[in-house]
Order: structure tokens, then C-alpha cells, then sequence
């Protein structure tokens, strides 16, 4: 297709504006201040012996590879350099770099993607003008059509779709502008305006905003300035701009020599254009040399990210196979480079003789002793480039105002030459036809302009098409990984525990087989930002393996155990049976597993005024609220004095008999007490169960409530003596809550008729005295107990209370 649609032929067709699709623009357009010294071509100059002796960086390239890395240590030519991670030797001994392997599998995808790139892209023709024009810190007001618009044709029909335009001695180079860039800044603006003004004159546009043209960057470093346009209709598929500068001059970095660039991605391939000013002097070939490949090696566009991830399933830029987000002067489809690049005709030719060939317009004995030429065909300079065969006449040095080259008595006598030049560099050497390369007779400067006009073969890519191939080639790619890498059957991904109840450990197992062909290792890893494997209520044995093809299968066992802090967890709602498990295969993939459970509901660890509120048995309330609120709306002039429970609980030990010896000391038996809790739970009548079972079933409970009967604020805060004992046991009593006073009151109650049988059942007041105070003081919570510890006096104090309690009928 051409850019304003229909079939692309052998011949390259005329551009016109059209339609383009509607991409964003992301263009990020910088400008940047430099400076550059003194006049170049001027023998007199106070830089005259700076260019004529190369310096250190001056030399050949061939004998300086360092000069292809010294800004950007992955800028090359389509090479993946080395990773910047170290290589890691593994317990085996076997070394390896995770960064290398990936690059490496990078720059295979990226070869399969550009070899496929024809499937997905449209090709489009774009014509484009590039020109370079020294112009010896002159102009003002002049007319530029006949530089920037004199191929447009008589209806505009020949209009070039971007135009960039380089300028070199913008600003005169002496020693105040390239060390202070006085001036660099405005004089770019003006020239700016001045071709936005040219390209945007009514005669050209009639009025059409179509065919304005829009300015998208520039670059500026003392004298060297590039500006680039873009035809309004195409802004939209413009993105991905930036610029950058080199300064090679003075001490092999001021900007009195050097290259600007700006880069973009036009709909979907990637331009460069450089504008450079190289070293001056006809005998100083190896300094222009050394500067072109400072500027080539230098040059450095961070284009972020995301640029690099399109270019990529585009089939662009092979740069990214280094990782990198900063690209290169060669890392693009298209590169045009522009300017005063100082290349004479050969020393062989006398000056007398260049001048006269010049002004004769015979040009054949001048173009093949052209430096430039000559430099490029023994491999020295702009390799991989081309240029338009010179058809026109040297473009320097004339007398300024007039087209009489330099030859006045009073100035020294120069060899004409094309110092201003246009080159290009194309990946694919048919997407570029040069249509013109000519100058302009603009006579203010000592330069004439020179511009060239191409038509270009641009890539849109097809974005439906491009990510079909891009997933053809992963999943050719992920058949053959696949085969080496590690993998593992799990005989299921889910675990249901059902219903779990208070005190209770489930567990569920897991088997691992290795299913492929090479060691497979596995581990569980924390889930994002989380420190631990599971919830605390949930634990793994073992948490890592490892198995080798045909080896038996492993087992991984998943437990639950609702502990007194789960289930008063679970009870206000703060917490749910369900978790995911990630079980990670070292090179291999993550595996989910999901668990799930029921809380059998349990009237431990629940507090007694939630208890008081439910006449049926606790396992038959919902642990949703809203389900609850639904099916078991508490009446509050229906609770009961004390929780069922406990009353249930003592009726059975006062039914079994307070005579029995060591009582509430000696341990109940383990099968009972679960079947006791049961009981208490669902409401089932209580077995033949021993009342020692009976009696650790009563201590837990009331142990374990989520908070205690009695509360540490009541702890006392004075020492507990005879004289004050009776008012601190009467203040206790009345700042008990009113169903923790009940439970209290019955518990001490009960209590006291058990000492009743004290010379059975071995019972002192001392020795309930100190379960009182572990049961309904302090508890199993652990921030309790830390409280409670943390003050003998007071847990003395409170045991004090306990027995006042027992020993008098102060209640």
C-alpha cells in the first residue's frame, strides 16, 4: 500500500496525505542545550590546530574498539553482548547465567518474528526530505522554498510526508558560545519557526489543514541543530520520539564538532536522523573519521520499556536481544544521516585544478577523488551506508552573497569540495529510492544548501495478524522447552477437609510424581507480600522435595488444627477455612492448591455473653452473622443466667459424685473429653463418661472462653491484706460484669459444696483457690497470661481474693 492506500507497485508512486489509523501518539519530543567552536573552515581559526592534529579519540577505528562502547556498553551493530549479571555455579558444579540463557532465547524469538514479519505488515510508501545546509552564522529573513518546497510540484502533489532539515554553524563558534552557548538556544528557535513558517505558507497548504505540517522535535548543540517535521495527518502515528547529542570538538567533547539525532517509530518502523559537523581541513581525513565513529558509537536513545516490547513483535530492532531499553543509531530500519561532514577532494588534485573542474561542471575527476568516497569504499567510514551518486557542483567555499567561489586576493585560496553531505542506512536496502539529491542556490552562506528526497517502504503492522504469528512462535517454542523441563503430576489441586472441629487436627495428603524427564524440584513459597506459607491454623510436611524421573511419588501432608486463637478467629467473623497454597517447581511452573473447610462450631473459645444468648446447642447457630441474624434472632429478655454449657457440666460432675479423690487434678481420659465437648456442642446426652474427663472438660472450658469471667482490669493494683481484704472483695464483686457475676458466683459456689468432701476428694481451699485463679483469671490466651506474669504480687493478690471467697460466706 502507499500512504494514502491502493497496491504498491514496482515503481515507487508519488505520496499524498491520507487517513492514517488512529494510534496514540506518544511522542516525548526533548530539547537540549549545547555549544560548538569558532569557524571550522577557517585556517585562521583559534581551533585551526585542534583540527588539524587528531586527538587521542582521533584515530582509527580499526585499532580503537573501545570507540564502539564508550557511551553505551550494548550499543553494537545486531550483537547481543555480554549479560551484566555473573555466571552462578550450581551445587553440581555446572555453571550457568539465568540473563545469558534468557537473551539468548530472546534473539531466537526475534529471528523467527522477522522472518515472519511479510505475514503481519502492510508496506506502505512515504516520501521523505532531508537537507544540511551551513549556514556561517547568517540569515535572517530569506526565503527558503527554494531548499525546503522546490520539488513539491505545481499542486503540491510531491509534498514529502516528513521533513527533516540540519543546520551546522547556527551561531558563530568562538569561545564564548561553545563554552557558554550564549546565543544556541534562540538562534534554534528562530530557524524553527522560520521552516514551520516555509512548510505552512497558504500557497502550499490553500487552507487545507491537512496539509500543514506539524513540528515534532529538535536538537540543538552550539551551532549543530536538527529539526524534525511530520505532516499533520500522520502526527497521530508518530510516537516514541527522542533525541540526543554527542560532542566530539575541542579535548574530544565540546560541541564546535559533533552530531544531533532525533529517533521516532513511524507507524511501525523505527527512523533515525543525525545531523553532524565533523573535523575541518582538507588534510584531516583520519580526525573526520574518528569523529563519525564517536557520534555513531555515542549516540544513545532510552526509549523505555514499552517502545522495545513493540518493536519486538514488529520484527524490529535487534538491539533488544541485549535487554536494554536504550537503542543505538543503528538499531533502527531507516537511518539518515545529514550535514557538514568536511570531506575534500583529495590532496592529489592541486586547488587550482578542483577550482577549475568546479567551475567548468566537469565532476567526474572531482567525485573520484572525493574523500568521502574514497574513505567509504576502503571500509574507513559510514559502513553499510549509501549515497546518491554527486551530480551537482561542490558546495563550498563561496563568496557569501554571491555564487563565485572563494578566490578574492585577500582570502586564502580553498579547494571547492562537497563538505555537505546525505547519506542513509537501511536494514532492508529496498525499502529506500533516492528521488533527487541536488542544492539550492541560496547564496548568503559560504555552504549551498543540499536536499534530497526519498521514497521509503514503512511498515504498519497488522496488530490481529502480528500476535498470531507472535503465538505460533511461543508455541513452538514452548513444545521444545517443554521437553526439558521439569514437570510434576499432583494427583489433585484441591483439598476439602470438611468439618473440622475445636482441638481437632485433620490431615489430607497430596502424592508428587515426577512426570518428565529430567530432577524435579519443588517448594512451597509464600504467596505475594506474605511472609509465611499458609494461615497460621494450617501447616506442610514436608515443605520441599525433590524427585528424579521414575523415582517413587513424594507425599505432602496438609493439616488443619483449630487451636483456642482459630477459633476465637473464626467465631467473630475475623477468619475463614479457606487458603491457597503455591507449591513452585524450580524451572518449572507454579502450581495453585486451594483448601477449604467447614468449622464444626464449638462453644469453646467463645465468651459467655455471646453463650447465654442461644437456648439451643451452639453447633446449630450459623457462624455468619447474616445467616444467623436470619434464622436465630437472640431475644435479650430470654438469656439464660449462666451458659448452658457449664451448667450441664457441673450438674453431670455433682451427679457423678464430689467424693471422688484428687479431684480437678488428675487428667480426664482423651477419648471422653472429645465426646464430652461433643455433647456440649450438639446438645447429646452425656455417657457413662468418668468424671475426671468430666472435670478437665469444665477447667478447658472455662479456660478457654474469649474472655475470661474475670477481667484484668480487675487485678488488683494494692497488696491484699487482712485489713482490706472485705472491701476489695465486695468493690470486686460489684464491677463484675452481671453474667460474668453469675458465672462467678456459681462457680464459687460450686466450688465451696466440693470442699464440703475435701477429706475424699483431697481438695483444699488453698488448691481451688489457685485453679480459680488459673481458669477465671488468667486463662489460655497468651496475652493474658504475659499480663499476669508480669506481676506476681497482683496474681498473688488475686489468689488471696479467690480463697477469701471460698473460706468466708461473703456472697
Amino acid at each position: 500500500n502507499t500512504m494514502n492506500g491502493g497496491t504498491a507497485t514496482a515503481a515507487y508512486p508519488d505520496t499524498v496525505a491520507f487517513d492514517p489509523n488512529n494510534n496514540n501518539n506518544n511522542m516525548t519530543p526533548r530539547s537540549n542545550d549545547g555549544n560548538s567552536p569558532n569557524d571550522p573552515h577557517d585556517e585562521d581559526s583559534q581551533y585551526s590546530n585542534v583540527d588539524k592534529q587528531p586527538t587521542a579519540s582521533a584515530q582509527d577505528p580499526q585499532r580503537r574498539p573501545d570507540l564502539m562502547r564508550e557511551k553505551s556498553s550494548n550499543q553494537t551493530t545486531g550483537m547481543i553482548m555480554a549479560p551484566r549479571s555473573g555466571d552462578e555455579e550450581t551445587e553440581d558444579g555446572r555453571i550457568r547465567n539465568r540473563e545469558a540463557v534468557t537473551k539468548i532465547r530472546d534473539a531466537w524469538i526475534y529471528k523467527q518474528i522477522q522472518e515472519r514479519q511479510d505475514e503481519f505488515t502492510q508496506y506502505k510508501q512515504a516520501r521523505l526530505f532531508l537537507g544540511t545546509w551551513n549556514v556561517n552564522a547568517k540569515g535572517k529573513d530569506e526565503n527558503l522554498d527554494d531548499w525546503l518546497c522546490k520539488d513539491w510540484g505545481p499542486n503540491c502533489e510531491n509534498a514529502p510526508d516528513i521533513v527533516v532539515a540540519g543546520f551546522q554553524e547556527i551561531v558563530d563558534l568562538n569561545m564564548v558560545n561553545v563554552s557558554m552557548e550564549k546565543n544556541s538556544l534562540q538562534k534554534s528557535q528562530q530557524w524553527v519557526d522560520k521552516i514551520r513558517y516555509s512548510l505552512n505558507q497558504k500557497k502550499f497548504t490553500r487552507s487545507d489543514p491537512m496539509k500543514t505540517y506539524t513540528f515534532l522535535a529538535s536538537k540543538h548543540l552550539v551551532g549543530l541543530l536538527v529539526c524534525v517535521f511530520v505532516k499533520t495527518p500522520h502526527k497521530q502515528r508518530v510516537k516514541y520520539v527522542h533525541s540526543d547529542s554527542v560532542g566530539v570538538g575541542v579535548m574530544g567533547m565540546m560541541g564546535n564538532k559533533g552530531g544531533v539525532s532525533v529517533r521516532l517509530q513511524f507507524y511501525d518502523s523505527t527512523l533515525c536522523f543525525v545531523c553532524s559537523h565533523l573535523a575541518a581541513h582538507r588534510e584531516n581525513v583520519v580526525g573526520r573519521n574518528a569523529d563519525f565513529h564517536n557520534v555513531f558509537s555515542k549516540t544513545v536513545f532510552d526509549i523505555g520499556d514499552e517502545a522495545v516490547k513493540e518493536v519486538i513483535r514488529s520484527g524490529s530492532l535487534s538491539q533488544w536481544a541485549t535487554g536494554s531499553s536504550s537503542v543505538g543509531i543503528a538499531d533502527h530500519d531507516l537511518v539518515f544521516w545529514i550535514g557538514d561532514l568536511n570531506y575534500r577532494v583529495d590532496e592529489s588534485i592541486p586547488t587550482e585544478k578542483v577550482m577549475e573542474l568546479s567551475n567548468k561542471f566537469e565532476l567526474d575527476e572531482l567525485r573520484a577523488n572525493d574523500q568521502l568516497n574514497l574513505e567509504r569504499a576502503a571500509g574507513r567510514v559510514f559502513e553499510g551506508f549509501d549515497e546518491g551518486k554527486l551530480m551537482f557542483q561542490p558546495t563550498y567555499k563561496y563568496q557569501p552573497g554571491t555564487d563565485l567561489y572563494e578566490c578574492r586576493p585577500d582570502k586564502k585560496l580553498r579547494a571547492p569540495a562537497w563538505c555537505d553531505r546525505v547519506l542513509w542506512l537501511a536494514r532492508e536496502k529496498i525499502h529506500v529510492k533516492q528521488l533527487t539529491y541536488t542544492r539550492s542556490e541560496i547564496n548568503f552562506s559560504d555552504h549551498k544548501p543540499v536536499m534530497a528526497t526519498f521514497m521509503v517502504t514503512i511498515k504498519d503492522v497488522v496488530q490481529s495478524k502480528r500476535e498470531m504469528v507472535y503465538e505460533e512462535v511461543m508455541k513452538l517454542l514452548d513444545k521444545f522447552e517443554n521437553q526439558t523441563l521439569p514437570m510434576v503430576g499432583l494427583d489433585r489441586l484441591s483439598l476439602d477437609f470438611g468439618e473440622v472441629r475445636y482441638d481437632q487436627t485433620v490431615t489430607l495428603p497430596i502424592k508428587v510424581t515426577n512426570t518428565g524427564k529430567v530432577v524435579a524440584q519443588f517448594r512451597l513459597v509464600p504467596k505475594l507480600d506474605e511472609a509465611t506459607l499458609c494461615k497460621p491454623w494450617m501447616s506442610v510436611s514436608p515443605t520441599y522435595g525433590m524427585l528424579i524421573p521414575g523415582e517413587k511419588e513424594a507425599t505432602i501432608n496438609f493439616s488443619i488444627t483449630i487451636d483456642n486463637a482459630t477459633a476465637h478467629a473464626l467465631n467473630a467473623g475475623r477468619e475463614i477455612l479457606e487458603d491457597i497454597l503455591i507449591l513452585r517447581l524450580e524451572n518449572g511452573r507454579d502450581y495453585y492448591i486451594t483448601v477449604t473447610g467447614k468449622y464444626a462450631r464449638s462453644c469453646f473459645g467463645m465468651s459467655v455473653d455471646e453463650l447465654v444468648m442461644h437456648a439451643e446447642p451452639i453447633r446449630n447457630v450459623p457462624l455468619d452473622p447474616i445467616k444467623r441474624a436470619e434464622t436465630h434472632d437472640p431475644n435479650q429478655t430470654a438469656a439464660l443466667c449462666v451458659p448452658k454449657e457449664l451448667w450441664r457440666i457441673v450438674d453431670a460432675i455433682y451427679e457423678k459424685g464430689l467424693h471422688e479423690k484428687d479431684l480437678f487434678t488428675t487428667p480426664g481420659f482423651a477419648e471422653e473429653v472429645y465426646e464430652i465437648r461433643e455433647c456440649l456442642d450438639t446438645g447429646d446426652p452425656f455417657g457413662e463418661y468418668r468424671v475426671h474427663s468430666m472435670t478437665e472438660i469444665m477447667l478447658s472450658f472455662l479456660s478457654n472462653l474469649s474472655s475470661p469471667i474475670v477481667p484484668t482490669t480487675l487485678f488488683p493494683t494494692l497488696e491484699i491484706d487482712a485489713q482490706n481484704i472485705q472491701s476489695y472483695s465486695r468493690k470486686f464483686l460489684e464491677e463484675l460484669p452481671p453474667i460474668h457475676y453469675n458465672v462467678f458466683v456459681y462457680i464459687i459456689s460450686f466450688f465451696r459444696e466440693c470442699l464440703l468432701y475435701r477429706e475424699t476428694n483431697l481438695l483444699s481451699p488453698a488448691k481451688l483457690a489457685r485453679i480459680c485463679c488459673n481458669c477465671l483469671v488468667i486463662g489460655n490466651n497468651q496475652a493474658r497470661n504475659e499480663e499476669a506474669n508480669n506481676s506476681m504480687q497482683r496474681r498473688a493478690g488475686m489468689t488471696l481474693i479467690m480463697l477469701h471467697f471460698l473460706e468466708t460466706n461473703s456472697i
